[in-house]
């Protein structure tokens, strides 16, 4: 997890979560910009990196931002994903 914080704004101004199983690393969320990907624009530019091809592979996520901590939303996900 890493959070770069503005704390005169109150805001976060970067992020990045990454979700890993042992060494496996299950996916990651970052805000990197990707504006000529359309598939990312109702959040921009809040997304999650997902397998297949994890790199490339990036969905939206609504239930990420810079206004207030994220933190919560990740650990209930990781509670609710099924590790199998």
């Amino acid at each position: 997890m890493r959070e770069e914080l503005d704390f005169a704004d109150g805001l976060i101004t970067s992020y990045g979560y990454e979700v890993y199983r042992g060494t496996e690393r299950l996916y990651w969320y970052d805000d990197f910009p990707h504006p000529d990907e359309s598939s990312l624009a109702t959040t921009f530019p809040h997304h999650k990196h997902v397998p297949p091809d994890i790199k490339h592979n990036r969905i939206p996520v609504d239930y990420l931002q810079f206004a207030k901590p994220n933190l919560l939303a990740i650990v209930n996900e990781i509670e609710a994903f099924d590790f199998g």
